[in-house]
């Protein structure tokens, strides 16, 4: 059932992917599609990204970093193919399942599920790893992280700010802010965790928590920054993906810090972004390669933690300067959180 390299061009152009093979279906480069996975000894991976594509240091952005961390380390080959609809994302399972090509199919993101369900369950042989979501199959393992770690040291920061008044931005009113995207258990685990970190600093400490009802609505992203700013909330935390755009146009216009998440949000306005939380799913993809390098792959669910480097923040590349006595303080929760002393709640 393999694929030939004609075949696979065709995949790309029925997904329709831009840019042709290398841009769309691209890869390291030193492996045919259409040679047997692993006949040259090394692992060879195909990623799937969510419709969102590659650009804009977006989740799938991380996860290529990951995949290439992973070649370079273990000098893995891989496919990476950017759907141009949800719909796409079955039909490109299907062809890399079916192919035999690949010693592990990586999806991301929960859009994936429904689709992989059907494809895992026709391929029981063929390993996939499923990023940021869960699905309960032998052959998939899912990676997924806990958010709320992370989450737990910025709103710990928010608060430490607001004591110290780091900032001539912050007031003196003891109010901080949340914004997610829509409201389900994951994004509350930034929520809990962010609430959770900044009333262990101080337990007074007020946090708003609204929701966009979206990831891709910054104009209602800014409105409920707005809102906050007008009752007093001075450090608002998003995790609403693109709508959070929204928050930083509000933090500029109406003098507020913001704290961005996923990646290093900083430079987009870094008068005006302290720090952004980190969750890292380019270690979850390197994890995930690392067990088929290792042969160590399980389909199980494995969530990933300050411990294994999945989540963390940053202050990196801010012009808002964090005082070093309170960096020292959050790399003391760090390891509180790791050692078990700090248990962080996933639910407010």
């Amino acid at each position: 059932m393999k694929n030939t390299r004609k075949k696979w061009v065709a995949l790309c152009l029925t997904a329709g992917i831009a840019g042709g093979l290398l841009a769309g279906c691209g890869g390291s480069g030193d492996k045919d599609s259409s040679e047997t996975s692993g006949a040259d000894g090394k692992a060879h991976v195909g990623v799937i990204f969510t419709e969102a594509g590659l650009g804009g240091n977006s989740f799938n952005d991380l996860v290529l970093d990951g995949v290439k961390r992973a070649s370079e380390d273990y000098g893995i080959t891989y496919d990476e193919v950017e759907p141009k609809s949800v719909s796409d994302e079955e039909i490109i399972q299907d062809e890399m399942a079916s192919s035999g090509d690949y010693d592990l199919i990586i999806c991301v993101g929960a859009e994936q599920i429904d689709s992989l369900t059907n494809v895992a369950t026709m391929y029981p042989e063929q390993k996939f790893a499923l990023l940021d979501a869960t699905l309960e199959l032998d052959n998939v393992a899912s990676y997924s992280c806990k958010e709320q770690e992370g989450a737990f040291l910025v709103g710990a920061l928010a608060a430490m700010a607001k004591q110290e008044q780091i900032s001539d931005k912050l007031g003196s009113d003891n109010v901080i802010g949340f914004i997610g995207g829509v409201d389900n258990p994951l994004i509350n685990h930034f929520a809990a965790g962010y609430q959770a970190g900044a009333q262990h600093i101080d337990s007074e400490i007020k946090v708003l928590i609204d929701y966009v009802g979206g990831f891709n609505d910054p104009t209602t992203a800014k409105t409920i920054a707005n809102t906050f700013a007008e009752k007093n909330a001075d450090i608002i935390f998003h995790a609403s993906g693109a709508s959070g755009m929204g928050m930083f146009q509000a933090a500029e216009e109406k003098g507020f810090i913001g704290i961005g998440v996923n990646l290093n949000q900083n430079s987009i306005a870094p008068d005006y972004i302290m720090a952004s939380m980190l969750k890292k799913l380019d270690s979850c993809a390197y994890h995930a390669i690392t067990s088929i390098v290792e042969d160590t792959y399980t389909g199980e669910n494995q969530v990933l933690g300050l411990a294994e480097e999945a989540v963390d923040y940053t202050v990196e590349e801010s012009n808002i300067e964090v005082p070093e006595e309170i960096i020292s303080k959050l790399e003391e929760l760090k390891e509180e959180i790791i050692s078990g002393e700090i248990q962080v709640p996933e639910e407010l």
